[in-house]
């Protein structure tokens, strides 16, 4: 079964994503994850955001991978080199929506998530996983939340891995990436007609992997 979970950068994707995956045994794979490494290789080789075919170049040679920890973690894995935390700079937030709208690399990494997502039993997280990375999968969600109960969650969440940044910037940036994410040519950010809704802004976690848990099953 593949379980397609979609929605704006902060609504809690990836929290609920993880938690879901765990519950269930199934494979968790942050699509996201992708993009901020390729942004992290990016940057690392001093290619201008503008030089989208040296960009494209890049996304075909290098080697991401995701991989599932017994704690319930998610390794990245950049041509080797575990990227985990590296990608979560305040730097990559800032320019990965730049990098993710590019439409050819959006067709190396989305061949890329369905070869992994092939592989068995998968909770995917995104952008456009349920309209455009897997249309069929068989359970589709569209998490969202107030823009600043988002703001909230992702300056706790940036606080949490130590990182120093005002809320304002975080306000920012989140703006900047709704903008790109739901404007972009390539796999613009939309709710599947078939996806399933919820707004977390004021339900916990675990109130959200419940509902969830009972679409599942039905």
């Amino acid at each position: 079964m593949i379980i397609a979970i979609d929605g704006p950068a902060g609504a809690g994707k990836s929290t609920v994503a993880k938690i879901l995956a765990r519950k269930l045994g199934f494979l968790y794979l942050d699509t996201g994850a992708m993009y901020r490494a390729l942004t992290l290789k990016v940057l690392q080789e001093n290619i201008p955001l503008a030089d989208e075919a040296s960009i494209i170049g890049l996304a075909n040679k290098v080697s991401i991978d995701l991989r599932n920890n017994p704690d319930g973690s998610l390794s990245v894995i950049l041509d080797g080199v575990d990227v985990s935390l590296a990608i979560r700079q305040p730097r990559i937030t800032q320019f990965v929506s730049d990098v993710a709208k590019i439409q050819q690399v959006r067709q190396v990494l989305v061949k890329l998530q369905r070869e992994l997502g092939a592989k068995g039993n998968c909770v995917l997280d995104g952008r456009d996983i349920g309209t455009v990375v897997f249309p069929d999968a068989q359970k589709k969600f569209y998490i969202d939340a107030s823009p600043a109960e988002r703001v909230n969650r992702r300056y706790k969440e940036l606080a949490g891995l130590g990182q120093k940044i005002a809320p304002e910037d975080v306000e920012r940036d989140l703006s900047n990436r709704d903008k790109i994410d739901s404007t972009r040519e390539a796999s613009p950010l939309r709710q599947a007609p078939d996806a399933v809704y919820i707004d977390t802004t004021q339900l916990s976690i675990d109130a959200v992997v419940e509902k969830m848990l009972l679409y599942c099953h039905g």
